[in-house]
């Protein structure tokens, strides 16, 4: 369990690091490209550390054990999760890295933007919240739980060092979008556009789901809602 908790401590810290002043003063020493590629080593690495160290942790400790209901829920959080990672991934965005030149589209917010303008970190988010329900063990509540805080702490990271970097620009697009999924579309700052995310990404993401609930067991040794 030490292991697991440090994998955890490690994984996450060396994301919030990143989007600290360290960032852009590594940045002017080594290039842009190089950091992306040593960050993405680094993150490759502690990541499988961290999943390594959840698969030798012992199932002890179970805080809670929900019902049947919980099983049927977590099934539509990570449906939801798919459609946005797959929709967040083949969509130009301006949060993504290396995604700034997006911005200079007449219209930068399209698409499943409308909904957040960090579609693959609220899909993280309800994918660590629906592993979350369908185990309570302590083993289980420090991997997903710690993958959660991060996806929930990204948008704010990630805003933070575009504002730093495109300034007004970067104010202008979040006039139009949100963070918090339909949040501008409710406020009347953008509207729903479902044909513009495309029916062949809303299948794409309904695909990886159904292939992930097959896959379950052989990729990760335990059945989905078993």
């Amino acid at each position: 369990m030490q292991q697991l908790i440090l994998a955890a401590i490690v994984f996450i810290g060396i994301h919030v690091l990143s989007s600290t002043p360290l960032r852009p003063a590594l940045v002017g020493k080594i290039g842009e490209k190089a950091f992306q590629a040593i960050f993405s080593a680094v993150s490759l690495v502690t990541l499988v550390w961290l999943a390594r160290a959840y698969n030798a942790a012992p199932i002890s400790d179970v805080l809670w054990a929900f019902g049947g209901w919980a099983k049927g829920l977590s099934a539509l959080l990570v449906l939801a999760a798919a459609l946005l990672v797959v929709g967040g991934v083949s969509t130009p965005n301006p949060a993504a890295a290396g995604g700034e030149k997006a911005l200079a589209a007449p219209e930068p917010a399209k698409g499943v933007l409308r909904i957040t303008r960090h579609p693959v970190m609220w899909g993280i988010t309800l994918w660590g919240l629906a592993h979350l329900l369908a185990n309570g063990d302590l083993a289980s509540i420090v991997f997903f739980g710690g993958l959660t805080l991060l996806a929930l702490m990204g948008p704010f990271l990630i805003d933070r060092k575009r504002q730093a970097a495109l300034g007004e620009t970067w104010t202008k697009y979040q006039a139009v979008t949100s963070s918090l999924p339909f949040a501008a579309i409710a406020a009347g700052r953008n509207q729903l556009k479902v044909g513009e995310i495309g029916i062949w990404r809303l299948a794409g993401g309904v695909v990886v789901y159904v292939a992930l609930y097959v896959a379950h067991a052989w990729l990760f040794g335990v059945a989905p809602h078993s």
